[in-house]
């Protein structure tokens, strides 16, 4: 599923704002269990995940993580994007 949804927002011309709008669909339409098991699934290996599903999977990672344990992201890719 999360292919899918990287698939729908390929068509945007910025990578960024791309990978952001897979981010925001996961984190504001996906229950927090679903999330964790992304997470993990890409952790673990991620095998068959697109590299817009990895890049997003990653960035809700940096999200969901603690305070502490964020490593410095500038920009977490929460923001809903701009279409």
């Amino acid at each position: 599923m999360a292919n899918d949804i990287g698939a729908f927002f390929e068509a945007y011309p910025d990578r960024a704002q791309a990978v952001a709008g897979v981010t925001y669909h996961l984190r504001s339409r996906w229950a927090p269990v679903m999330r964790r098991q992304i997470i993990e699934y890409l952790a673990a290996d991620g095998a068959g995940l697109s590299d817009i599903a990895r890049e997003a999977i990653a960035a809700l990672a940096l999200q969901d993580a603690p305070h502490g344990a964020r490593q410095g992201s500038a920009d977490s890719g929460g923001e809903k994007p701009n279409r």
